[in-house]
């Protein structure tokens, strides 16, 4: 116990020194900090990186584009099987009122992914994202499985598939698809999607052709604490790599009826590994609360535990919703919360820019 606690406060002196902190040293805060004085060391990391007031919020849909998927995760309530009476492909005519409703209300891009469909080929996505960029949205669209599915489906490498959508207009890449960077755990809940490896090779690629991209984490099912440290060092190992991540969200894993049945992650737990998000990973710029499925008050909360980000406004919003968990929130009310909770927000845009229609928002 004593060991433990003196290498607490070895890890305190770095983190107030601006130093990187290595794995026994996040073991040693996660597992022995009380959780208020780990918010005001997370606090403290925000602050230097990002400023002590500052917060920022992006108004996007997510339009998933397909909800037909392969891929079976255990954890999703979404996917439906080709034959389902309830599996669809988005036609022109409602994307094209997706997007443009977006633009109208202030969107500066669009969210755009979908399940793992085997019957849409290279020319269909590179319509999609060109009809988007047409009208004048980003694209911050195609998790890593999605790229690896399209890579193994059409006999093209990673770097191919994405050089063919950054053709037709990708801008960056959403980091969902990561659920827990562990092979073991992955077995278990999403056995015939992306490996770790395979997750991270997509990020790296990306990056190096010039992408920015975010990283997530899912956490709250059959994962351990280790893994969970685990998967912050992965993602900081390749950020000093490459540099390509813009942000960091962790969520918790959202029940459905026909889910992984597990205790459901409370708050305390949402807001321990968001601080220790931060704190771990100092070298990437934001990390995202998510109100989406924690709430609009527990957010306001992380704003005190690391958070800098308010995430989106989220216009449309289907795979968490799918569980039965809903929140709208729009730009007004992300601003008076943040205001609230003794911060000033704004807009920014896919990758961070501070967003030219703003001024929009009253």
């Amino acid at each position: 116990m004593l060991e433990n606690m003196n290498l607490v406060d070895q890890t305190v002196r770095k983190l107030e020194n601006g130093e990187p902190i290595g794995l026994d040293e996040a073991r040693a805060l996660y597992g022995n900090m009380d959780l208020l004085t780990l918010g005001q060391l997370a606090h403290m990391v925000r602050a230097r990186l990002n400023g002590a007031s500052q917060v920022t919020f992006a108004i996007d849909r997510n339009i998933n584009y397909t909800n037909i998927c392969v891929s079976g995760c255990r954890f999703c309530a979404f996917f439906r099987n080709r034959d389902h009476e309830q599996a669809y492909v988005i036609d022109d005519k409602t994307l094209e009122k997706k997007v443009i409703e977006t633009r109208e209300l202030g969107g500066t891009h669009i969210l755009f992914q979908g399940g793992l469909n085997p019957d849409l080929d290279l020319d269909w996505h590179k319509e999609k994202i060109s009809m988007i960029r047409a009208l004048g949205l980003n694209v911050h669209g195609y998790s890593p499985p999605e790229i690896i599915f399209f890579s193994n489906s059409w006999n093209m490498t990673v770097t191919e598939v994405l050089e063919e959508l950054i053709k037709a207009g990708l801008s960056s890449i959403p980091g969902g698809g990561a659920e827990i960077l562990s092979d073991r755990a992955r077995q278990i809940v999403s056995p015939r999607k992306a490996t770790t490896m395979q997750w991270l090779h997509v990020m790296e690629v990306a990056h190096k052709l010039g992408l920015k991209t975010t990283a997530t984490m899912m956490f709250g099912h059959v994962e351990t604490v280790e893994e969970r440290l685990e998967h912050l060092f992965l993602i900081r190992e390749l950020q000093d790599k490459t540099g390509g991540f813009t942000s960091f969200i962790p969520w918790t894993y959202q029940m459905g009826e026909q889910t992984i049945q597990v205790p459901k992650t409370g708050t305390n737990s949402y807001l321990r590994i968001l601080a220790i998000s931060r704190i771990v990973l100092n070298n990437v710029p934001h990390i995202q609360a998510s109100w989406v499925t924690q709430g609009p008050h527990v957010a306001q909360v992380a704003l005190h535990f690391g958070a800098d980000d308010f995430g989106s406004s989220m216009i449309e919003e289907n795979v968490v919703s799918a569980a039965g968990t809903s929140y709208l929130l729009p730009p007004e009310e992300i601003i008076a919360l943040a205001k609230e909770a003794g911060f000033k927000a704004h807009q920014r845009d896919n990758v961070y820019n501070k967003a030219a229609r703003e001024q929009e928002i009253p």
